[in-house]
Formats: C-alpha cells, structure tokens, sequence
C-alpha cells in the first residue's frame, strides 16, 4: 500500500518524471535542475540549444533514486560529438521499475547561428510501460531549445519538450507531457554561477527553481536549489580529475524524503 501511494502521488505531482522528460546529470540535479544554460552533455536532457556551445567529445552516465525507493529510479545516458559544422548528440533513460516505466532515446543536431546565439532540435522516440494486461504507448516527439550568451557572464535558454502534443491514449484525449522552460544564469565570477529557472507543463502550475554553484578549490565545486510546486530543496558537489567529472548529491522533500543521485562525465582533450 506504501508503494501503490507513492507511486499514484508520482504519477500526478511529479509528471515530469512520468512521461518523458527527465532531468539528468549530477551537476543540474544537485542546482534544482536550473539546467538550461549548463552547456555541458547534459545539455542533452535539458537544453539541446546549449549542447552547440560544446567543443570537445563528451559521454556521461547518470542516476537518481527517488525517494530510496528501488521502484522510483531513473537511469540516463548522453553522448555529444562536435562536428565541423555542429553538434550530434544522442541519449537515451528510464525511469521507474518493471510494473510502471517510462523511457526516452533520441538523436539531436545543435549548431552555432551567430557569434552569441545558438539552437538545437531533437528528435525522440519515447514511451510508457504498464504491468502485464494494462498495456503500453510509444511515439515519437520533438524537442528543440535555444541558448544564447547576452554578454560573457549571462545567458538565457528556453527548451520546448514533445512539439507535438504526441498522445498517450485515445481516454479523454491524453497526451505525453508538453513542458516549457525558461530561464537564466549569471556568473558573478570564475567561482560563482547563479541560475534562475520556470517550467510550465500545459497540464500544471509553473514551478520555478534557482541553483548557485561555487568553487571552493581547483576543479571543486559545492551546489545548492531550491523549486517550488513541490518544495525541494537541493545539494551536491563535484570535483573534475584530468578529463574525469564526478558529480554527487541529493534532493529532499518535505514529506517523501531524500532522492541521492550521481553522474560520472567523461570529457575528449
């Protein structure tokens, strides 16, 4: 009954987990996920318009376990490769266990259109996986997000997830999340980065979040967030060795408790 709870509250208070978009990677995670103007692989899961800004070949893994409950993972992947002319990108994750599970895997193109202003579409195949005899749904979906750099220490990004509206089911016309983000960051210097964020699924009220990340010894960095609808409050650290990025934290919910998660980057010289 204490899963079947949990699970049911999941499914309609934490919907961005349940149908589609996942936020992804340590850094972002452990910042309340004001994500869309971190312009590394994780770019892929949160901004692509972001990802045009990468010079170098990158891959990561990443994991969040929701509330320590084996049911609630979430398990993701990026891939961003830089070409003469643009960025290919590709990614794939999971979220949920065998009974309930959604996924999400693409293909991405992200290119620089002027010496401040950059765009990336995307293009994802994503689905929903019911218990046995309750069914399953699987489509494709677009995703396209811009990023652009109004002087060297601010930026701004805004992403638009599932262009489409795909559908999930013909009951009552439902459909996989369409989700909005906005939002901005400033460096205050080489050390501190401040960053503002608001999502708006068409079906929920915005949430707005705010992350800070500071350097607190070479390659060391401390993370904080909050986000509201619902509360969270966010931490994290990580520490770069040679072209390794390591990156741990966790979440924690008033009433559901903690959500650990880590991300391990790999990043080309």
């Amino acid at each position: 009954m204490k899963y079947l709870f949990i699970l049911t509250l999941l499914i309609s208070g934490f919907n961005l987990n349940a149908q589609g978009w996942q936020p992804m990677g340590g850094r972002s995670m452990s910042m309340a996920n004001a994500s869309i103007t971190l312009n590394d692989v994780w770019g892929y899961q949160n901004n692509p318009g972001a990802l045009a800004d990468v010079d170098k070949f990158a891959a990561g893994v990443s994991y969040e376990n929701r509330f320590l409950l084996k049911e609630l993972q979430s398990q993701g992947f990026a891939v961003v490769v830089p070409l003469k002319v643009g960025v290919l990108s590709a990614g794939g994750q999971m979220y949920g266990y065998t009974s309930f599970r959604s996924y999400r895997a693409g293909l991405g193109y992200s290119m620089k259109l002027s010496e401040k202003f950059f765009a990336g579409v995307q293009m994802n195949y994503m689905g929903l996986q019911l218990s046995e005899g309750y069914g399953s749904a699987s489509t494709l979906s677009g995703e396209a997000g811009i990023y652009a750099k109004v002087t060297e220490n601010w930026k701004i990004g805004a992403t638009v997830n599932n262009l489409g509206r795909a559908k999930l089911s013909d009951f009552e016309d439902d459909r996989f999340s369409t989700i909005m983000r906005l939002g901005t960051s400033y460096s205050f210097s080489k050390k501190v980065l401040l960053a503002f964020e608001v999502d708006k699924d068409l079906d929920y009220d915005p949430r707005f979040k705010t992350g800070i990340e500071y350097e607190v010894a070479k390659n060391f960095h401390l993370r904080g967030g909050f986000a509201t609808a619902p509360i969270e409050v966010t931490f994290g650290a990580g520490y770069k060795f040679k072209q390794i990025d390591l990156n741990i934290g966790s979440a924690y919910h008033q009433v559901l408790g903690w959500s650990p998660h880590f991300s391990i980057l790999f990043q080309g010289k």
